[in-house]
């Protein structure tokens, strides 16, 4: 599972929109990882921010 993958079901179990320092704690990933995934899956606008810093998956 690539890092993107693993982070948008990360989110998706979470159920609420989360943080990258949530998605940290949840997945154990790197957070230089996350990061740069975040700053992918925000131009493929696969995730949305209803909240400031705050993320979910985009429906």
């Amino acid at each position: 599972m690539s890092v993107k993958e693993n982070i948008l079901e990360v989110m998706k179990k979470a159920g609420k929109p989360v943080s990258a320092g949530e998605v940290e704690k949840l997945s154990g990933l790197d957070r230089k990882e996350i990061d740069k995934a975040f700053k992918e899956l925000k131009l493929e606008n696969a995730i949305v921010s209803p909240v400031r810093c705050k993320w979910t998956p985009a429906e």
